[in-house]
């Protein structure tokens, strides 16, 4: 694995493969660190968002912030490549490579493992309200969030140092779907609980319009993480399958052709992560309110 956007393809196909500018991907990788950056901050600074949700979703921006990094940091390697600064084969580069590459591989399996925990706990916080903060205690987070950091760790080393032995492939493949399935059921069962929530309250007499509406965006808005989720995952997740599966097959080499198509929705989702899982918090989007206020005072006082 030399480079996490390229695909080279070994077998004979009619496919050409797609290429997608390097542009492309340092415009998402900015402003994925820029927006996840941004969340990070605002749950550190707030004491009122030190909960196990918001640290599931601080824990998800780290590793979005991770892989930002790394994608930008590969994007101006390249370019030193383009202009003759760097030795593609050279010693220094491709340890440098291996690590980003190690990296990007803990951080596609932490994003996964962080969106699962986030799932399971808007599922308790929505249908086991009550017994949420039993459940969902400061100690389960830590423990839930060492567990993810150490086998993504070791899945990140494991996957660069051996990746042609069939079995690292299959202790990287298999968890990573695995979750992929329970994220998938957890939402859509979310989501069918809170259209029939949403049906029972619209059919109710006497109730305020604004009780209907709420009820229905509750089943929007899971409408709208499964959409997304879908959109963004599903074709990297079938390039993964089709690796496994049938690696030589000239079908699944033309489909492995837009691998870098692939690559740009799944390195998307850390865009839209922040607008979904944070923006809609009206606690964060208090305290980003508070941050830039602070910041335009200060620099309205340094300018005078």
């Amino acid at each position: 694995m030399n480079s996490s956007t390229e695909a080279v393809s070994t077998h004979p196909t009619d496919c050409a493969e797609v290429q997608v500018p390097s542009q492309v991907f340092m415009a998402i990788a900015v402003a994925s660190l820029s927006e996840n950056v941004l969340v990070i901050v605002a749950v550190i600074k707030n004491r009122n968002l030190h909960s196990p949700m918001y640290c599931f979703i601080c824990n998800l921006a780290v590793f979005n912030t991770i892989s930002s990094l790394c994608k930008a940091l590969e994007n101006i390697l390249l370019l030193f490549k383009e202009a003759g600064h760097l030795n593609s084969l050279g010693h220094f580069e491709l340890n440098i490579d291996d690590i980003m590459d190690s990296l990007l591989c803990m951080c596609f399996l932490g994003s996964i493992f962080s969106i699962l925990t986030i799932a399971v706990d808007r599922y308790i916080s929505i249908f086991h309200a009550l017994r949420y903060h039993m459940l969902m205690t400061m100690r389960r987070m830590v423990v839930t969030l060492s567990t993810i950091w150490v086998l993504c760790g070791s899945s990140g080393v494991l996957m660069i140092g051996f990746f042609e032995a069939a079995t690292v492939k299959i202790f990287f493949v298999v968890p990573f779907f695995t979750a992929l399935l329970l994220i998938l059921l957890l939402y859509v069962h979310m989501f069918l609980l809170a259209r029939h929530h949403a049906n029972r309250i619209a059919s109710m007499p006497g109730l305020h319009a604004r009780q209907r509406q709420s009820g229905l965006r509750g089943a929007l808005t899971l409408t709208i993480l499964i959409g997304v989720f879908v959109a963004c995952w599903a074709p990297f997740s079938l390039h993964l399958l089709i690796m496994m599966i049938c690696p030589e097959n000239p079908y699944c080499e033309c489909y492995r052709s837009l691998f870098q198509l692939h690559v740009v929705l799944l390195v998307s989702h850390a865009v839209i992560d922040p607008a979904i899982y944070a923006f809609r918090s009206t606690e964060l989007r208090n305290t980003y309110k508070k941050m830039f206020l602070c910041s335009a005072s200060r620099i309205f006082k340094e300018c005078v």
